[in-house]
Formats: C-alpha cells, structure tokens, sequence
C-alpha cells in the first residue's frame, strides 16, 4: 500500500475516534434533569407558596385555599411569584362549579387543573407540581 494513504487513513481513524469519545462523553454526562426526579433539595429551593385564596363555591359554602407550586428553575420561580394575581384568576375560574364534595374528594384533579392553567402562562419554565397544603370549607 501506498504510505500516503496509509497516513490518511489514520488520521481519518483518529478524527473519528476523537469525534465519537467527545460524542459519548456528552451523553453520559449530560446534566438536565430530563426524565430524572427532582431531588428535595432542589424542590425546596424552586418552590413557592401562595398566599391563603378565598372563595365562595357552587352550593353556598367558602373555601380558603394555599397552595405550593414547584418549578423547574430560578427563573420560573421567580416568574410564578409574579403571577399570583393570575393563580388566584385561574383557581377562581376552575371553582366556580365545584361544591364542599369536589374539596374532599378530587384534589388530585384541582391541582393537576392549575398545574396546566398556569404552565399555558409561564414563559421562563414550567410548573413541575402544584400541591395543595392548606384547605378549609365553611
């Protein structure tokens, strides 16, 4: 074989080599939390908890609510402190035809129903969960 070749091949062998290494050590390093849980740590540091929100529901009774959003980065942390006044629109919105019942049996579903009215809001992140931490019916 010709050596000129020869060295060409290597380096075409050494370019790819190089290439892939980079490739394979950006994938098994990658540092987004994409389909990985968020750790404790880091739910308490991107959570933030709304003021006590009040309203009347469908069959005559009150009820007085807080909830904890949980976001997925500083910025949307920050965004969602903004945007109570359109927490406190959206819960009002989704609890106009909900009784003293719906509170104690459908959480899960309220909180999933803020959880997506306000990602549609939130332009710096998203809202990873909404839990419910204060309820009282009168």
């Amino acid at each position: 074989m010709n050596p000129k070749l020869i060295k060409i091949l290597v380096v075409v062998l050494l370019i790819i080599t190089i290439a892939g290494a980079v490739t394979l050590y950006f994938l098994l390093n990658n540092t987004s939390n994409d389909g990985e849980a968020m750790s404790i740590d880091d739910m308490v540091k991107y959570s933030y908890t709304t003021e006590e929100i009040r309203t009347d529901l469908n069959d005559g009774n009150f009820v007085l609510i807080q909830f904890q959003f949980i976001t997925n980065s500083k910025a949307a942390l920050g965004e969602i402190e903004k945007r109570e006044f359109q927490v406190k629109n959206e819960f009002i919105k989704l609890s106009v035809d909900l009784t003293a019942k719906d509170f104690q049996e459908n959480l899960s579903e309220l909180e999933s129903d803020i959880k997506t009215a306000m990602n549609k809001h939130m332009t710096e992140g998203q809202i990873v969960d909404v839990l419910i931490i204060s309820k009282v019916i009168q």
